[in-house]
């Protein structure tokens, strides 16, 4: 976000508000790599799209978590935001990679790619760029601690 321009303006409302996000594999499992990373930032870009909020930064970090700073308006809530984009990516990635439900699906209704929880903070304008610059460093941090 620029910050000559950090307010949003809507119909009824201007704001500011951005939350950093994460959550993991089930059982940390390392399967985010190559072109299933690729489709999941794809399509939770869309999930954001498609439900009016917008991904300004994201990472999945080496072990598998997604890092997320995520802008909404201030009618959406961060529950149904998080809801929206685990879920409709576990099922679009069960979908485009059948060979996930060998390592998730212990029997058809126990279906879950993703950890029940999840994390999140809200950012504040001060905060806003080191949070982004956090995110963007998730993958370089890994990499030199998985060397040490």
């Amino acid at each position: 976000m620029k910050d000559n321009n950090r307010f949003t303006y809507g119909r009824t409302s201007v704001y500011n508000l951005n939350y950093h996000l994460i959550w993991r594999t089930k059982y940390r499992k390392k399967v985010l790599q190559g072109q299933i990373e690729s489709d999941l930032k794809k399509i939770l870009y869309e999930v954001a799209d498609e439900y009016g909020f917008t991904i300004s930064h994201m990472e999945i970090g080496l072990d598998d978590h997604i890092h997320l700073l995520v802008s909404a308006p201030p009618k959406l809530s961060v529950t149904n935001i998080v809801r929206w984009l685990k879920g409709v990516s576990a099922r679009k990635l069960f979908q485009l990679y059948p060979e996930l439900k060998t390592s998730y699906w212990l029997s058809e209704g126990n279906r879950h790619l993703w950890a029940p929880s999840y994390f999140v903070e809200s950012i504040g304008t001060t905060n806003e760029q080191a949070v982004a610059k956090y995110i963007d460093d998730q993958r370089k941090k890994e990499t030199n601690h998985n060397e040490t």
